[in-house]
């Protein structure tokens, strides 16, 4: 009960230096008060006992010491105190748009292009914890694998199920950020971002690259765009009539275009050559990203001098008791 209180005037118990100087004063007086009678002999007196009344006869100063005690704790003000904290989170919308095409299997990342992709994303929903995040595919057309949510489990676990020839081949950039921003632009968040990963150039799609980023700046989404390849040449697994085996393509990534429509939706434009700068990206748009959370604490101090005056007031109730009837003295 009394674990966690806290005392507002503290100093004030230094009036308990008081105690031990009326202790003093008592043993004085007593010494000094009472008269003293000489006699013969104390004989008669020996192997009488002790009564009650000479066992208790010092109890009423030791319970009026200690209601001046608890007294002095009432004055220094005992006080529970209880805090809590209202949070108020503002989460940010983020529809991750993936490129899945074909040259997403290439082999200059670990294991390849896509799974990589897919790798580090997950970790990067997983420490978004307070943001609605969706997902769409492209290829040579566009899908929405997963709308904006919260539910960041069944995210993932359509995040894993992605891979390529899931959609027509072909690179459709235009087509993956327009389905994109048809799937935030509605939203009420004040910041509303599309991270767009593709390796390769804009070849097919009905909307135009530039159209969809248009689209994106005109309903306030910054679209951050990630280029996916290494610089030259990439190792792609090919079918052969004996077995898979690799050969040297060359990269090609309109990275002007993936900058500029970076550049006009206030986001920016990264490339990616390897696992660990890809890491990096995604780690640097957690950064640029941040969800804004107002948190307000707020504290009551309860006064808990009630058992203590309670305590004070049966204390000196039962130094009364005691004083007018067992310990009662005549003068």
């Amino acid at each position: 009960m009394f674990s966690d209180i806290q005392f507002q005037h503290p100093w004030l118990f230094l009036l308990l230096l008081v105690i031990p100087l009326y202790l003093a004063w008592y043993i004085w007086r007593r010494k000094t008060s009472h008269p003293t009678m000489q006699v013969s002999t104390l004989q008669p007196l020996e192997g009488t006992k002790p009564t009650l009344r000479v066992w208790l006869r010092h109890l009423p100063l030791a319970l009026r010491l200690a209601a001046v005690a608890l007294a002095i704790v009432v004055l220094a003000r005992p006080q529970s105190t209880s805090s809590y904290s209202d949070s108020n989170t503002e989460g940010i919308d983020i529809v991750i748009s993936l490129d899945i095409s074909g040259s997403m299997e290439a082999l200059d990342f670990r294991p390849n292009r896509l799974e990589a992709a897919k790798n580090v994303a997950v970790k990067f929903i997983s420490g978004r914890q307070n943001d609605n995040i969706g997902l769409v595919i492209f290829a040579g057309e566009s899908f929405t694998q997963c709308p904006l949510t919260t539910d960041h489990s069944v995210l993932i676990n359509l995040f894993q199920d992605v891979r390529t020839q899931m959609l027509d081949g072909g690179t459709a950039i235009g087509m993956g950020l327009a389905t994109a921003v048809s799937r935030i632009k509605e939203s009420k968040a004040k910041s509303k971002v599309i991270i767009l990963l593709t390796d390769g150039v804009n070849n097919s799609g009905a909307i135009s690259p530039e159209k969809a980023a248009e689209l994106a700046h005109t309903f306030g989404i910054r679209v951050y765009t990630i280029g996916v390849g290494t610089i030259g040449t990439a190792p792609f697994p090919v079918q052969t009539p004996f077995g898979v085996k690799t050969q040297e393509v060359e990269v090609k990534i309109d990275e002007p275009l993936l900058r500029n429509i970076a550049e006009s939706t206030g986001g920016k434009y990264f490339r990616a050559t390897d696992n660990k700068s890809l890491e990096a990206i995604y780690a640097e748009i957690d950064q640029l990203e941040k969800t804004i959370m107002e948190v307000r604490h707020y504290t009551q101090h309860t006064d808990e001098y009630f058992p203590f005056a309670v305590a004070i007031l049966l204390l000196l109730l039962l130094e009364v008791v005691l004083r007018n009837t067992l310990l009662r003295t005549i003068p």
